[in-house]
């Protein structure tokens, strides 16, 4: 579930610029030596071309896979990769599946009165992080015990 999400919603929409070492050609493309260059692991995590049915939520889609987060997979790189991955990696891998595991152990959830999942706009706006179009509410009803 958290590699999913991770794949869907990277921390960041694009990581941190590079500088291309030597003259490449990318897909037809040139790209000259000393080109900065941006990585959009958003689209990345989206590209029909690696992912089947890649807007859909799908987290059994890493069952049984080796694919990691630390730059080794470059179809799955929601930190980056080399000696540019983000620091924040080891935090994020800790603490998202425990925030998570506790939310989901603590509480059922329900849409708001009169919302319907169908209805719901997923759509993000991009920045520096991104974030939903328009916010996402989640009722948190107690469990009982």
């Amino acid at each position: 579930v958290v590699k999913e999400s991770f794949r869907l919603h990277p921390p960041a929409p694009l990581l941190v610029p590079r500088k291309a070492e030597a003259d490449i050609e990318v897909l037809g493309y040139l790209v000259p030596k000393d080109t900065q260059v941006l990585v959009n692991v958003w689209a990345m995590g989206r590209d029909p071309n690696v992912w089947d049915n890649p807007t859909k939520f799908e987290p059994e889609r890493f069952l049984g896979k080796e694919i990691d987060v630390k730059g080794r997979d470059y179809e799955f790189t929601p930190f980056g990769a080399g000696r540019r991955i983000c620091p924040g990696l080891p935090l994020a891998m800790r603490t998202v599946p425990l925030m998570l595991g506790s939310l989901l152990y603590s509480f059922d959830w329900k849409l708001p009165d009169g919302v319907v999942a169908e209805d719901l706009d997923m759509e993000e706006t991009f920045g520096i992080t991104l974030r939903k179009t328009k916010t996402l509410h989640a009722v948190p009803v107690k469990k009982r015990a």
